[in-house]
């Protein structure tokens, strides 16, 4: 299993230690259980002076999930990984919404309120609640682990490819840039630019190659703008010939090549936008920030011969990756953005109108739902032990919802907090290697 995050009694970060570590220490009654999710221990006394290690968090932030991963970067283990899903196209799906309400509105037979849209100047650095989300979820969760683990540096995939590189290769070497780095770094850029699929046919799930659209014969470069992804029929009947003279009697798909080939590498920065986002805001928390490219990260992974996920990846970025990783027992936790409550007051239909009663109060003796409990239950018709996700009422009995099923009518006096909601689902991942692979 991944190493158990461990905190003193004044709340300093110490190093991880194993499961079978903090087992021990539960046992003797040296330290208490702090978190359940992710699982942090604190120790009962105070370390006057702790031997420490500082340790390197490496992020390969995604669309719809990021890879965390803390690390010894003296002796290349990997202590602790999560996979956070993030729920940005939930958000965008809300907002489409919202917005469908706000024009079935102006069909109403009420007074005319003069649009406010003049005086909303969005600040520098404005981000739509989608992608604000993504950025603000993983600031969480590095702030939650620079105050469990002992912290040193930040390893952060800054642009998914090395657009600079690729637009003028006199950067770096020769070796370099024209080694295998360079080779990863353009086939990928050129897979996510053709979508993964045959420029010529729009073929997909076939092995496809690297073709230039000006045959190097007569007179073509090599830059991005030049290439092309194709599959090994399509590049063989092209051969040599001009991309005018190959597709002399498919003009629409000349037409549509050419508009997507000449295509600036400014397009593929756009996507980079949250990441720039990011790297702002993780240089704002004081620790050194090491950015890499994914081009780079899956060189690493490449030649680690790791496989693919979102954990791994980010254990592969940035230029600091050891030699020799070790993961052969990391089982990554899986954490999904859950939002904590809607701040609308009461439910209404695809009009506008109000639908149902008006939200109640947030919390009931002290609980709120979604908050993970233990009720243990001495007496009446529901005597038993049950662990879950309580459901709140006004009247103080509670649903709660577990492995065990759905049970309904628990007082809450009967129920202890293991864990308050924050606004994330926890499970436990699959090592990625075998324990003796």
């Amino acid at each position: 299993m991944s190493r158990v995050l461990v905190v003193d009694a004044e709340r300093r970060p110490l190093m991880p230690c194993t499961p079978a570590r903090a087992r021990l220490l539960l046992k003797q009654q040296k330290a208490a259980v702090l978190r359940r999710f992710p699982f942090v221990l604190i120790l009962k006394e105070a370390k006057t002076e702790p031997v420490v290690r500082p340790l390197r968090l490496k992020l390969d932030p995604g669309s719809k999930t990021t890879g965390l991963a803390v690390m010894d970067a003296s002796s290349g283990e990997v202590l602790w990984a999560a996979e956070l899903t993030h729920r940005g196209e939930q958000i965008h799906n809300d907002l489409l919404k919202r917005a469908r309400v706000r024009r079935s509105r102006r069909h109403r037979h009420t007074r005319y309120r003069q649009a406010r849209w003049h005086n909303r100047r969005r600040p520098v650095g404005w981000l739509p609640p989608s992608l604000l989300s993504r950025v603000q979820n993983v600031l969480t969760w590095v702030r939650r682990l620079c105050t469990f683990c002992p912290l040193g540096a930040i390893s952060y995939e800054l642009v998914r490819f090395d657009l600079q590189l690729l637009a003028n290769p006199q950067l770096e070497s020769v070796d370099s840039q024209r080694g295998t780095l360079f080779g990863i770094e353009l086939r990928h850029y050129l897979l996510a630019k053709w979508e993964h699929r045959c420029a010529y046919c729009l073929t997909t799930s076939v092995p496809l190659e690297i073709d230039h659209v000006q045959p190097r014969s007569k007179g073509g470069s090599d830059r991005v703008s030049n290439l092309v992804m194709a599959c090994h029929g399509c590049n063989q009947a092209k051969g040599d010939h001009l991309l005018e003279t190959f597709l002399a009697d498919r003009p629409s798909t000349l037409e549509r090549i050419q508009k997507q080939r000449k295509a600036p590498l400014r397009d593929a920065a756009a996507v980079n936008t949250t990441r720039w986002a990011m790297y702002e805001r993780l240089q704002a928390l004081g620790l050194p920030v090491e950015t890499g490219s994914g081009g780079l990260t899956k060189w690493n992974r490449t030649r680690l011969g790791l496989p693919k996920a979102h954990w791994i990846d980010a254990v592969a970025v940035g230029r600091s990756t050891p030699e020799q990783v070790r993961v052969k027992h990391v089982r990554p936790w899986l954490m999904k953005a859950c939002g904590r409550q809607a701040r609308r007051m009461v439910n209404v239909d695809e009009y506008g109108f109000p639908r149902g009663k008006p939200k109640g109060p947030g919390g009931v003796q002290g609980f709120k739902t979604g908050d993970l409990v233990r009720a243990v239950v001495t007496k009446g018709k529901k005597i038993g032990t049950y662990q879950g996700r309580v459901a709140i009422k006004t009247d103080g009995y509670f649903k709660i919802t577990g492995g065990f099923g759905m049970v309904e009518g628990i007082h809450a006096r009967y129920c202890r907090p293991l864990h308050r909601k924050d606004g994330y689902m926890y499970a436990q991942g699959d090592a990625a290697l075998p324990p003796h692979g």
